[in-house]
């Protein structure tokens, strides 16, 4: 999506992720009054439309959150479903009517509760009509599939793997939305639970609930507003995964290269010049993939470039400052506008105790959603943000 105005983040919100016996609609309101406070807006009816993310929680969620904000009424207010880019995707939307001039304020939201609308220790499935999914290709057995094949490929071990996990629970453990932030030895990752070979537990994001949210307005709402630090959205893209039943490299990812690439171009910003990044870290290797996928390093230098230390504080380009989902959990249709959320707390040098520094000036998010056979996943979302001051 070319912009075809300026478009600025006012404001955002998230909750602490976690087991929650506040229902989805609860925390999406928590997180949409903190965006919408956050931004300095003194009446809710100046939100001209409103998106919301979610992906397991029933029919008209959006309505059900907003309807005790004062939103509902002429506010068009439109849910989004794409399984885990259901939050990203509610923001990119929310974008594309300020850059189009169809509003000059609008809101993306993500809220998932799990804890009390789904039977534990079920499994996430792709597409019930899907082949993989009647032979029981779950979203753990395909990454696990992918981790075996990059270690014997490149010669990476159980122990690289953990790695990331412990570096992305070290980033989260001084920040208070993420539940499993914490100092954890390559041992303890590794003796955990094995859930799929070569991923054990703590390779794993845990499924939890949460919500995330985005208030986007136009330059001159922005300075209406009194917006001090303005972060301008360089771009956002949404992109449906390429379609072929030829083999693949499972150790790449088509459509996070394909969308990082558009990206890359909508935005004038290369991979070499992001400060920061929040991806899909559902598992482990997902990380490690996407390294080589993004352009962070070059194709079979992402153990390299995990190893080195690149991807840490310190390092070429922060990954996941906030913990990641290994640290967070993933709420499913929450995570997307969590992810843009803590990236603009970043930028703004808000987040006491985890704080990149020097404050990032860019900031990269990624996440995709849904999987189906003949596809690496169903889409994603990406959008890279800037501070602006």
């Amino acid at each position: 999506m070319k912009l075809q105005r300026d478009v600025y983040i006012a404001g955002v919100g998230e909750t602490v992720f976690g087991k929650h016996k506040m229902d989805y609609d609860e925390l999406g309101r928590n997180a949409a009054f903190q965006a919408i406070k956050t931004s300095n807006i003194d009446s809710p009816g100046m939100i001209g439309s409103a998106y919301v993310g979610n992906a397991h929680n029933g029919i008209v969620t959006g309505q059900t959150i907003f309807k005790d904000l004062g939103v509902c009424g002429a506010t068009p207010i439109i849910n989004v479903e794409s399984a885990c880019s259901a939050g990203a995707m509610a923001v990119h939307l929310a974008i594309k009517d300020v850059a189009y001039g169809l509003t000059e304020l609008s809101m993306g939201v993500g809220a998932e509760n799990h804890t009390l609308r789904r039977k534990s220790g079920t499994a996430f499935m792709p597409a019930m009509n899907d082949i993989e999914t009647v032979h029981g290709g779950v979203m753990t057995g395909k990454y696990a599939m992918r981790a075996t094949r990059y270690m014997y490929e490149t010669g990476a071990t159980i122990e690289d793997l953990a790695l990331i996990t412990q570096k992305s629970r070290r980033h989260g453990k001084n920040n208070p939305h993420a539940p499993f932030g914490g100092d954890y030895t390559i041992e303890e990752i590794i003796d955990s639970r094995m859930i799929a070979y070569p991923l054990t537990l703590h390779q794993c994001c845990g499924i939890v609930d949460g919500a995330g949210a985005v208030v986007v307005c136009s330059k001159e709402m922005m300075k209406k507003l009194g917006i001090e630090k303005p972060v301008k959205v360089r771009g956002s893209v949404v992109t449906s995964g390429p379609y072929h039943n030829r083999p693949r490299d499972i150790t790449g990812d088509d459509i996070t290269e394909m969308t990082s690439e558009m990206l890359y171009e909508e935005s004038g910003i290369g991979p070499k010049d992001v400060d920061i990044l929040e991806l899909h870290d559902a598992f482990t290797i997902a990380e490690l993939l996407y390294y080589e996928c993004m352009q962070l390093c070059g194709k079979g230098e992402g153990l390299k470039f995990l190893r080195d230390g690149q991807a840490t504080y310190g390092g070429q380009c922060v990954v996941s400052p906030r913990g990641g989902m290994l640290s967070y959990g993933h709420p499913i249709g929450a995570s997307g506008a969590a992810q843009i959320a803590a990236n603009v707390k970043q930028l703004r040098g808000e987040c006491n105790g985890y704080q990149v520094e020097p404050i990032p000036k860019v900031a990269m998010s990624h996440v995709t959603g849904g999987g189906l056979s003949g596809t690496e996943h169903a889409a994603c979302t990406m959008h890279m943000i800037t501070a602006d001051w």
